[in-house]
C-alpha cells in the first residue's frame, strides 16, 4: 500500500468565484509544488474545465479526479467526481438540463469562463453557475451513482451552503461515499458533536479559490495505486484502503 496526499476541492476561472489565475497549467503546477499526488477539480455546477486539467496532469504523474461542486435546489454543496470522460460527459448533460436560466452579472460575480491550455478562452457560460440546481440533493446523489461516480455532501460543518447547515441534519437515508468537512474543525470534535456520524468516514480540504491556498488542506488516501476505483474503496475503508486526516 502506498499513502497519497489528496486535495479534492478545487476550483478553476470557470468558477464566478475563482480567481483568474486559476488556469489549468497554473493549478497543474501549483498542485505539483505543493507536493500534491491527487486532485479533485469542482468547479460550481460545471465540469467542462476539468478534462483539460487532468489532461496536463497526466504529463507530470499528477492524478485528477474530475467533477464539479453541485448546489442543490435545498443550496446545499455537494462534491461529484465521475469515473471517466464519458460519464462526466453525461453528468455535464444533467447540469445543463437543470441549472435554472440565470444570467450571470459579470460585475457582481466575476467571468465564468473555460480556456485552453494557451489559455486562450474558448467558452463563456452565461448562465450563473452559483445557482442552485433544481434537482434535491437525493436526486443528485441518485445521479451521481446511477453513473458510477462519488458523491460527497460539501463542507457539512459549514453555517452557510451546506447539508447540515440547509437541512439541520445528514439524512439517514443519503447514500453518500464520504463526507466533506471544512478546515475549520477537527474530525474527533465533529464526531463527538454529532454522534450519529461516529461512523461515517470525513475528508477534508482546501476549497482553493486561488493558487495560494491549494494543498493547505488534505487528506491521505492509503491505496495500492492511483485510480478511480482504488479512491473509491479508500472512501469506504474496503480491502484495507482507507483514508486518514493528517492532525492540523
Amino acid at each position: 500500500m502506498n499513502i497519497y496526499r489528496a486535495d479534492l476541492h478545487i476550483h478553476t476561472i470557470l468558477s464566478p468565484c475563482g480567481d483568474l489565475h486559476m488556469s489549468p497549467a497554473n493549478i497543474v503546477k501549483q498542485a505539483c509544488a505543493t507536493q500534491l499526488d491527487i486532485i479533485g477539480i469542482t468547479d460550481h455546477n460545471t465540469t467542462r474545465q476539468a478534462p483539460l486539467i487532468q489532461e496536463l496532469a497526466a504529463k507530470v504523474g499528477l492524478f485528477v479526479l474530475c467533477g464539479a461542486e453541485v448546489t442543490s435546489k435545498e443550496e446545499a454543496h455537494c462534491l461529484t467526481f465521475f469515473p471517466d470522460l464519458d460519464t462526466l460527459n453525461q453528468f455535464q448533460n444533467y447540469l445543463d438540463e437543470y441549472l435554472p436560466e440565470i444570467m450571470n452579472d459579470t460585475d457582481n460575480f466575476g467571468y465564468q469562463v473555460c480556456v485552453n491550455q494557451n489559455e486562450d478562452i474558448i467558452y463563456e457560460e452565461e448562465k450563473l453557475l452559483i445557482s442552485g440546481i433544481s434537482q434535491s440533493i437525493e436526486q443528485i446523489e441518485k445521479k451521481v451513482h446511477e453513473l458510477n461516480g462519488i458523491f460527497i455532501p460539501a463542507h457539512i460543518n459549514r453555517t452557510r451552503y451546506s447539508v447540515v447547515s440547509q437541512l439541520g441534519f445528514i439524512p439517514p437515508d443519503l447514500n453518500y461515499d464520504a463526507l466533506e468537512l471544512s478546515s475549520h474543525t477537527t474530525i474527533e470534535d465533529y464526531k463527538e458533536k454529532n454522534a450519529y456520524l461516529k461512523d461515517a468516514v470525513f475528508i477534508q480540504n482546501s476549497d482553493s479559490h486561488m493558487m495560494e491556498t491549494i494543498g493547505t488542506v488534505f487528506s491521505n488516501f492509503k491505496m495500492l495505486s492511483r485510480s478511480f476505483q482504488e479512491i473509491k474503496k479508500a472512501l469506504k475503508s474496503e480491502d484495507g484502503r482507507y483514508v486518514i486526516v493528517p492532525k492540523v
